[in-house]
C-alpha cells in the first residue's frame, strides 16, 4: 500500500507540474503578450519582455516532458484496474507529445525573426510582424492537433478512475466528460472559423479542466486507499 501512495504522489507531483507549466505558457504569457488585432505592439510586447517570453518557452517544453512521464506513472497506478485500457491511455497520451515539441519551434522562429540578424534587413518592420503573427498562428493550429490526444487520452483515463475503486468516481465522471467535450471543441474548431466567439465555447472544456486539476490534487495531497483484502 505503500508502495501505490508514493507512486500515487508522484502522479499527482507530476500532474501539478503539468498543470503549472501548462498555464503559464499556454495562458499566462500569451495574455500578457500578444494582442491579435496589433500586430506592432504584439512584436513590441515580446520585445521589451523578451525574457518573459524566454521563459514560456522553457516552460511550455517543461510542460511536455512532464506529460510524456505522467502517463508512464499512471499506467503503474492502473494497470490492475484494466491493463488494455491504461495502455491505451499511455498510447493516446504519448502521441501528443513529439507534436507538442516539433510545435514549441514556431516560438522559437519568433526569437529569429526579433533577433535583428543581418539577414532580416531584407524584410521591412511590417513583413516581420506579420511574420510574427503567422508564427504564432501555426502555433495556435500545433496546439489544436496536439488537442485531439489532450482530450482523447482523458477518456481512458477518466474510465480507469472510475473502475479502480480508489479515487472517487465523480473525478472519473468529470474526465470522461471533459475528454468528450475536448473533441467537440477540436472538431468546432476546425469547421467553424468563429467559433471561438460562440457562448459554447467557453465552457466545453471545463469539466476537464474540474477533473485533471481534482484528480492531480486528490493524487498529491490525498494518494489512495486500498481495500484491506488489496493490500493484503
Amino acid at each position: 500500500m505503500e508502495v501505490n501512495n508514493k507512486t500515487a504522489r508522484l502522479a499527482g507531483l507530476l500532474y501539478f507540474l503539468v498543470v503549472i507549466t501548462g498555464i503559464f505558457s499556454l495562458l499566462y504569457v500569451p495574455s500578457k503578450l500578444i494582442v491579435w488585432d496589433n500586430p506592432s505592439i504584439t512584436v513590441e510586447n515580446i520585445k521589451a519582455s523578451e525574457g518573459l517570453f524566454r521563459l514560456e518557452i522553457l516552460s511550455g517544453l517543461l510542460c511536455y516532458l512532464f506529460f510524456l512521464l505522467l502517463p508512464l506513472v499512471l499506467y503503474q497506478l492502473f494497470k490492475k484496474t484494466n491493463k488494455i485500457v491504461a495502455i491505451t491511455m499511455v498510447v493516446l497520451a504519448v502521441a501528443s507529445v513529439p507534436i507538442s515539441f516539433g510545435n514549441m519551434v514556431h516560438k522559437l522562429d519568433i526569437l529569429s525573426l526579433l533577433s535583428g540578424a543581418e539577414y532580416l534587413k531584407a524584410y521591412t518592420p511590417n513583413q516581420i510582424q506579420a511574420q510574427v503573427m503567422l508564427a504564432l498562428e501555426s502555433y495556435n493550429s500545433g496546439n489544436l492537433i496536439a488537442q485531439t490526444f489532450w482530450g482523447l487520452w482523458l477518456f481512458p483515463f477518466g474510465y480507469l478512475v472510475f473502475k479502480s475503486g480508489f479515487l472517487p468516481k465523480l473525478l472519473g465522471i468529470f474526465l470522461m466528460v471533459g475528454s468528450i467535450g475536448y473533441f467537440l471543441d477540436f472538431v468546432g474548431r476546425i469547421v467553424c472559423s468563429d467559433f471561438g466567439s460562440l457562448g459554447i465555447a467557453d465552457y466545453l472544456t471545463i469539466p476537464a479542466s474540474i477533473g485533471e486539476i481534482g484528480t492531480c490534487l486528490w493524487l498529491l495531497i490525498m494518494g489512495i486507499k486500498l481495500k484491506k483484502s488489496t493490500a493484503e
